[in-house]
């Protein structure tokens, strides 16, 4: 009996003294994390993109310059073109976990690849933590002025008459493609997609008549929209069922007969997963602050879309519901990398 009663004494005091070890092990690690984000950033940060001149190059480098002059370090905007962004997304996501990286994402590495790219060397779910919406937008819908189709009504009985209409978009996978696709779907027509290499080569064939239609950010057609009675393209409709405040004078899909036509241009920004959440917190601060600076927002609505920051929950979450909606819609369509 004393042996068995010295066996579990010594068992609750091994057990104890283990509870102890975990104790200080946790604590320990919860002050190293605070220390991280004490001393971030400690050097220069880089803001990874896909091209020099897009919108998501124009706000990585708006957010950048407002982190350098907040922190004292200098935001490098890292530029890598190819495959539909996902380099830069996939850099950004093997990046060691300490918030120098960052990724200023949207739909085309973040929702469209997991379908588009079976290899993908990274899961925009798993592999990145997000730290907040930056902006989003709409395309919207055009056509060429050389047709006779001035409604959204008009364009369903023209292609329905013709059987066959095309149109072009920035490229395989971008928000232009599957706004195409999911206007089509909609709008029970038949159009035959044709890819350019960015949205303003889609723009000049539009323009040129080389394609009937066309999904395109209000940014892009802005000029031609400003021409008047020279203009070569003429807008029908954005995709969000209510008009844009980012494009005021083109209705809204839903005033113009087609209220299931929504489709978002979106960005955000992610950094690498596992980074310290007292580090994501201290960007997510800074970033929601910049975010909502009179002059910040203001320089942003001239690009045709709107600051809407978010908390990094609520961007993740957008994130799974973009990929369960639109996963569906490529499948169908058969949308590849190519």
């Amino acid at each position: 009996m004393e042996r068995n009663c010295t066996t579990r004494t010594s068992s609750a005091l091994l057990l104890k003294a283990a509870v102890g070890v975990l104790a200080m092990a946790s604590a320990s690690a919860v002050f190293a994390q605070a220390d991280a984000a004490k001393d971030f950033p400690n050097r220069p940060l880089r803001i990874m993109g896909q091209g020099v001149g897009s919108t998501a190059d124009y706000l990585s480098r708006v957010i950048g310059q407002k982190l350098t002059e907040r922190w004292g370090q200098p935001v490098v905007v890292d530029n890598r073109a190819g495959a539909g962004g996902t380099i830069p997304t996939e850099v950004a996501a093997r990046a060691t976990p300490d918030g120098h990286t960052l990724v200023m994402g949207h739909a085309g590495p973040m929702v469209s690849a997991v379908t588009l790219y079976p290899k993908l060397g990274y899961d925009p779910v798993r592999d990145l933590q997000p730290i907040s919406m930056v902006a989003q937008g709409v395309t919207a819908l055009v056509v060429n002025t050389a047709l006779p189709i001035t409604s959204v009504k008009d364009l369903v009985a023209y292609a329905r008459q013709k059987g066959r209409i095309t149109y072009g978009s920035a490229g395989n996978g971008t928000i232009s493609h599957l706004s195409g696709e999911l206007f089509k779907k909609v709008a029970g027509i038949d159009m035959e997609h044709i890819p350019y290499k960015s949205a303003g080569f889609a723009l000049t064939a539009l323009m040129s008549g080389e394609v009937q239609v066309s999904f395109l950010s209000p940014v892009t057609v802005a000029g031609q929209l400003k021409a008047g009675g020279t203009a070569k393209i003429r807008p029908l409709a954005v995709s969000s069922p209510k008009r844009f405040i980012g494009a005021p004078d083109i209705p809204g899909s839903a005033e113009a007969g087609l209220p299931q036509f929504e489709a978002r241009l979106w960005f955000g920004l992610f950094t690498t997963q596992k980074t310290p959440k007292p580090v994501v917190d201290k960007l997510h601060q800074a970033i929601t602050e910049i975010l909502n600076m009179p002059d910040v927002r203001e320089t942003i609505l001239k690009q045709g879309i709107e600051v809407v920051p978010s908390t990094p929950e609520a961007l993740g979450a957008f994130v799974r519901d973009e990929i369960a909606r639109w996963t569906p819609i490529i499948r169908a369509a058969g949308i590849s990398a190519d």
